[in-house]
């Protein structure tokens, strides 16, 4: 994978100079020289351990058969030992803070990247909000469009951009070098401990040197852990704190004029405006990097059982990840547009910034103290020192956020709040639908012995089901009500597995049940999207063959009315059933011809 490709795994992590210092800053109470290196160690110290350390070495470790993000980690853990209501809690809440976070990243970055046209140009200042709306809604109004053309420009684009920002920093470096004294952690103590309470405020700025790392972890299995550790280490990590450094040393030297942003001071005035087109240009790839691993991370849910099915569009041929969910974008596209026009600069928004991935990180380490326990088999001493560690840094970042809370912190933490009760509330109501399908029927091998001397019309019928041990609702309906059965019924069930991919050879199993009747288990990855005709094709294999002229396939179209006695509340059997009667069909969603769907409907009480 080519070094400029990656840039595009480090846009959001990558565009954090623009906002991180200055913001640091505003909250420790002035750009003096000493509250510049302190501050300044402390995100040096942040990037080494958080990202270089825990994410970059640790974490990306944690990997399932590839994939990363708290969702593949979490179902890591249930491969090993089987579903837990807390693992699934974990991460379940983690996926609903990094939704808050896909609407706050791209508003704070744009915001950020055009207020720097407020320096060679002050009186464009009342047109910055207006043109990053613009900017945002180009942003969003694309994505039904894919990224797959335009893409290969990203890596080359990031690549200049941190290219250009490490040379800004070196060129401040040069003119105060006393500056790299902050690389001493003792600096960064002395400013946390010597100034109390704004000092312990300054960490929720300082956090946002790398809100990009969780970011990161869910990108691996588009690039591959290898070639994002030698990104970040080769090029990403050293000229971030090239950069940095240099926005310190001018505020060493007193070079910022007050209120102005450093990041844009270390640039010559003749070329602040194409560095603001630049910065712009990577806060927007910024801004596609997080829409499109929230569309990822919504298949990932729906695969999982964790979301209902939605339209998901493949975009690209040539990549799998190139995918569209347009019911994503356009909630994302409303929450970012709000926040930005709520919030109105990117000072304001850096409050609520924070709090979502500091979150996301601490519930990281939680599950990563399981993984290196139970996966990795490491002891529990030596377990308990490195999860240690990252939570109780994490801790760290997570309190002194929350101080921020009253300030624009809420607006993730309910973002995220109402995320997950709608996550929690579609699974919880499907596992109480199947159990109430599979309690309505019978036995498999009985129904066939009890069919057998029945008159059979020709063609064959494909039921899908939940389990291939059980009568399918919909077959006991059309025997009951239409008398019919045919020649040769194949219960077919899909089976979404805890790994992102299922090998071609491991795609089908077939059994050949006796009375021409057939069960054939579909197996998919949670990052694959199932396509029922490409499978039942493979089945030839097994010597069973489909002629779809002449193949029927019932699905049942269940309605959902309220039980005298439910184990669901009224108002999560509400919202489940208004879930469950919008989400995407199964005719759909798994791609069967929809000439060939025969729907039979029934009511079912939960």
């Amino acid at each position: 994978m080519a070094l400029g490709a990656l840039g595009v795994v480090y846009g959001d992590i990558g565009t954090s100079p623009l906002y991180t210092l200055k913001t640091a800053l505003e909250w420790g109470g002035g750009a003096t020289p000493e509250a510049a290196v302190g501050i300044l160690s402390l995100i040096v110290w942040t990037l080494l351990i958080t990202t270089s350390l825990k994410y970059v070495a640790v974490v990306m470790r944690a990997d399932n058969d590839g994939e990363g993000g708290i969702l593949a980690l979490m179902s890591l853990l249930g491969i090993k030992h089987g579903e837990r209501i807390g693992v699934i809690a974990i991460g379940l809440l983690g996926a609903a803070l990094l939704y808050g976070d896909g609407a706050i990243t791209p508003a704070i970055s744009v915001l950020s990247a055009l207020e720097g046209l407020k320096l060679p140009a002050p009186s464009i200042a009342p047109y910055v909000l207006p043109l990053s709306v613009m900017v945002l809604l180009g942003v969003f109004g694309l994505q039904p469009q894919g990224s797959a053309r335009i893409g290969k420009l990203f890596g080359p684009i990031m690549t200049l951009w941190f290219v250009t920002i490490g040379v800004l920093g070196l060129l401040g470096i040069l003119r105060h070098p006393g500056v790299l004294k902050a690389l001493d952690p003792r600096y960064g103590l002395d400013f946390l401990l010597g100034h109390g309470w704004t000092g312990f405020l300054v960490l929720g700025a300082v956090f946002l040197c790398a809100t990009g790392a969780e970011a990161l972890y869910a990108d691996m299995g588009h690039f591959g852990a290898r070639p994002i550790r030698f990104a970040w280490y080769g090029l990403v990590l050293p000229t971030l704190l090239m950069n940095y450094a240099g926005q310190a040393a001018l505020l060493v030297g007193g070079e910022v004029p007050a209120g102005a942003n450093p990041f844009f001071v270390l640039c010559p005035a003749q070329l602040q405006v194409p560095l603001v087109v630049l910065a712009t240009v990577a806060t927007v790839i910024a801004s596609q990097a997080i829409i499109s691993g929230a569309f990822s991370m919504t298949r990932q849910a729906i695969q999982l059982g964790l979301c209902p099915r939605l339209h998901i569009t493949q975009t690209s041929a040539e990549g799998y990840g190139q995918i569209y969910v347009g019911f994503v974008n356009w909630v994302l596209m409303a929450l970012t547009l709000g926040l930005a026009l709520g919030f109105g600069s990117s000072d304001k928004l850096a409050a609520a910034f924070g709090v979502a991935v500091s979150l996301t990180m601490l519930l990281t380490s939680m599950l990563m103290f399981l993984a290196m326990r139970e996966v990795w088999r490491w002891s529990l001493a030596l377990s308990l020192l490195v999860a240690g560690l990252f939570i109780a840094v994490d801790l760290s970042f997570v309190t002194a956020n929350l101080m921020k809370v009253f300030e624009g912190g809420w607006v993730p933490l309910v973002v995220a709040a109402l995320v997950f009760f709608l996550m929690s509330t579609w699974r919880e109501g499907r596992t109480a639908l199947l159990h109430k399908l599979e309690r309505d029927t019978l036995p498999l091998i009985d129904f066939i012995a009890s069919v057998r001397a029945k008159p059979r019309v020709p063609g064959t019928a494909v039921y899908l089901t939940s389990r291939v041990d059980v009568v399918p609702v919909p077959l006991l309906h059309n025997l009951k009500h239409n008398k019919v059965l045919h020649t040769r019924i194949v219960l077919l069930r899909v089976v979404t597995g805890n790994i992102p991919r299922v090998a071609p050879e491991r795609r089908i199993e077939v059994a050949h049940l006796g009375d021409n009747f057939h069960a054939v288990v579909a197996h998919y990855g949670f990052m694959e999207q199932p396509n029922i005709p490409y499978a039942l094709d493979q089945c030839r294999s097994q010597q069973l063959s489909f002629d779809m002229m002449d193949t029927s396939f019932f699905v049942g179209r269940v309605t959902i009315v309220a039980a005298k006695r439910s184990r669901m509340n009224g108002v999560r059997r509400k919202l489940f059933e208004v879930m469950h009667r919008n989400a995407l069909s199964a005719t759909e969603f798994f791609r069967i011809p929809p000439n060939r769907v025969v729907e039979l409907g029934g009511q079912v009480e939960i």
